[in-house]
């Protein structure tokens, strides 16, 4: 193989856990930077039950329908 290890050991001699443990990390950390995606937008639905008033409302709501 040509290609250069990504991660060396050097010093010392982990265990196999312990090099087992740092690759679990690596892992999960590169795959939560992978997994970021936008929020999605708010549905209509869920929109329109927002309550919105219009600028002179608490007067026209005193009018006749």
């Amino acid at each position: 193989m040509d290609t250069e290890p990504l991660v060396s050991v050097v010093r010392g001699k982990p265990a196999d856990e312990e090099l087992a443990a740092l690759v679990t990390i690596l892992a999960a950390a590169s795959s939560k930077l992978d997994a970021v995606t936008p929020a999605p937008p708010p549905s209509t639905w869920a929109r329109s039950a927002r309550p919105s008033t219009a600028p002179r409302s608490w007067r026209t709501s005193a009018l006749p329908r």
